[in-house]
């Protein structure tokens, strides 16, 4: 299959690029930085294209010939409908690295054009949400009759550049939990508890993590929390800044922290991204109070971004699912985040 990393000059986008290229593996690099990714060819032998996203045509030209395309340049809402858009166009799978709410409702609701078009169109297939995606499907079928489901993880790994721009635009959207199958605007901090993520009972608090939109796509259960550990000091920070959103939203604000960012943030370090594990966990619960919990010990988040999107790409070249709009536990099976380079077993209690 003749694929794309789209964003191949960007953090992440670049260690998929060296795996795959270690792995023996010959993807086309593209994006819109135009030296970075002709040095980058060159030093891995790699053909490269050089286009941006905001001219139809000349991205039409771009993913000529593309099969499939890995997106990874970020921030996914600015970038993600357009190239979603020119795969369902071009009949190329659609694959990316997202975490933001908003990118996985719009990518979902495409799923009838691109059963039409014989495409699959799986967000995700990263950090977020392959470890909590898979945690909840397991649970699923744990307890099938689950009406609540709670997921969380803790790491420490640090920002991409990416990541972290990402976040500054989350910080001024404020919470997103789902109740009774709707998502619904909470304020950050919503809600605290005491959680065991596999490392010792920690204080949590909920964050607007994508599983909020995709958990519900793979096991329909209408309520969903997503939770991260935080100290009494961060968890009040949130809160504090749940008085001061609006000004985080403002467009200069907005440019001048995500400039920021990119002249500060460079990404966990390979020493970084191969000691420092994550712990995964989850809980569901039905009507009648009956609780399962899951938990599993998986690689440093951008260690498992990696070898993730590489599994979800290999099993696209492997099989034929019919098209339509995919979580990565749907398309790849529950276990999929079991058979990934630093991942411990599934336990479900």
């Amino acid at each position: 299959m003749k694929w794309m990393i789209y964003g191949a000059n960007g953090y992440t986008g670049e260690l998929i690029a060296r795996e795959a290229v270690r792995r023996g593996i010959r993807p086309i690099l593209a994006g819109r930085s135009a030296d970075k990714l002709a040095a980058l060819g060159a030093e891995l032998q790699l053909e490269h294209r050089v286009f941006g996203l905001d001219d139809a045509a000349a991205l039409a030209r771009g993913l000529d010939g593309v099969e499939l395309v890995l997106h990874c340049a970020g921030p996914f809402s600015a970038t993600s409908a357009p190239m979603l858009e020119a795969c369902l166009q071009a009949k190329a799978h659609y694959l990316d690295i997202t975490g933001e709410i908003s990118v996985f409702e719009h990518a979902h609701r495409q799923h009838e054009r691109a059963a039409a078009a014989g495409v699959v169109v799986c967000p995700g297939v990263g950090f977020d949400v392959i470890p909590t995606d898979c945690v909840a499907a397991s649970l699923k079928a744990a307890l099938p009759d689950a009406t609540h489901l709670a997921l969380g993880f803790d790491s420490r790994s640090g920002f991409s550049p990416g990541t972290a721009k990402t976040s500054v635009e989350g910080l001024a959207q404020g919470g997103k939990v789902r109740e009774n199958g709707i998502i619904r605007a909470v304020p950050l901090a919503y809600h605290v508890r005491r959680i065991d993520f596999g490392d010792g009972e920690k204080l949590a608090m909920t964050i607007p993590w994508g599983d909020v939109c995709t958990a519900y796509f793979s096991t329909g259960i209408p309520n969903i929390e997503v939770f991260i550990p935080g100290s009494p000091a961060m968890i009040a920070n949130a809160r504090r800044a749940n008085y001061f959103r609006w000004f985080l939203g403002l467009p200069p604000v907005q440019r001048f922290l995500k400039n920021r960012i990119g002249k500060t943030v460079k990404g966990p370090t390979a020493q970084q991204r191969e000691t420092l594990a994550t712990c995964v966990w989850g809980e569901a619960r039905n009507a009648a109070g009956q609780t399962r919990t899951a938990r599993i010990k998986v690689a440093n988040g951008y260690a498992l971004t990696i070898t993730g999107a590489l599994a979800v790409v290999d099993f696209l070249t492997q099989h034929r699912p019919a098209g339509g709009a995919y979580t990565p536990s749907k398309l790849c099976g529950a276990d999929l985040v079991s058979r990934l380079p630093g991942s411990g077993p599934m336990e479900v209690r």
